[in-house]
């Protein structure tokens, strides 16, 4: 969506409870900016995710560049739409920590100024 990413992994912990977090970053602007931004995906979270959302999820709103200009009721739609297409998916399963991609972390140097 053009004001937000909306990523939704369920957790398979077997709770059923919602949970939400929300992230926006300093590319978007000051710390007013992204405060204003994340205190309107919290009232945009508390509507809708009860009614919309994966039980037994984790929802992520990543707040976008062009999601503080956007009109609240549009954003509104948006999610709403975003949710929509999310219960038509299958859904990310958890990951086995056991077995993480990519490269495994580097060990220091004793001598390293880190």
């Amino acid at each position: 969506m053009p004001g937000f990413v909306l990523l939704v992994r369920e957790r398979g912990d077997g709770d059923p409870a919602m949970r939400y977090g929300i992230t926006v970053t300093k590319k978007i602007g000051g710390a007013v900016i992204r405060n204003r931004m994340k205190r309107r995906f919290r009232v945009l979270a508390r509507e809708l995710l009860p009614a919309l959302g994966i039980a037994g999820a984790d929802h992520v709103l990543i707040g976008r560049e062009g999601g503080i200009e956007r009109d609240f009721s549009l954003l509104r739609a948006e999610l709403e739409k975003a949710l929509g297409k999310i219960m038509t998916r299958p859904v990310d399963a958890p990951r086995d920590p056991a077995h993480r991609k990519g490269k495994p972390a580097r060990a220091k140097s004793p001598g390293s100024p880190r």
